[in-house]
């Protein structure tokens, strides 16, 4: 059976470092570089500071940070429970924000998707969004000596 761990929280920007490092102290496990610990805690506060700031609008709700672990491959889901996102497909554009006034760079989806090997986001307004993002460990071979 894969090891698996689910973490519920509640929809606090402060929040967002604990999810972070949760999920690196489970994926720990499988023995990755600090650079692929360090890609997965950058994705994983992207969907989480998402999730704070989009999903619930600062009011507040429930997330849902999840991950399983099998083998070499890291699967991380966040999802909250908030507004969703009306048009994806804009969402997931470089540069886009629908928060400009919060300074925000609208990259948080470019992030996720360079820093992880899969980034899948399902969302229905009204209802919420779900990212799930997977991690394989290991893939780059260290160069020869």
């Amino acid at each position: 059976m894969d090891n698996y761990m689910k973490l519920e929280l509640p929809s606090k920007s402060q929040n967002e470092a604990f999810a972070r490092i949760v999920v690196a102290a489970f994926a720990a496990q499988a023995d990755p570089t600090l650079d692929e610990i360090s890609d997965v805690k950058t994705a994983v506060s992207e969907a989480v500071t998402n999730a704070v700031i989009h999903g619930y609008e600062n009011k507040s709700g429930t997330i849902v940070v999840s991950a399983t672990l099998q083998g070499r491959k890291l699967e991380v889901t966040v999802i909250d429970y908030g507004v969703g996102i009306e048009d994806l497909e804009q969402a997931r554009m470089p540069l886009y924000t629908s928060k400009p006034e919060l300074e925000r760079s609208g990259m948080g989806f470019t992030i996720m998707e360079n820093f992880m090997d899969e980034c899948d986001v399902i969302s229905e307004p009204g209802k919420g969004t779900t990212v799930r993002m997977v991690k394989i460990f290991g893939k780059k071979e260290p160069a020869e000596a």
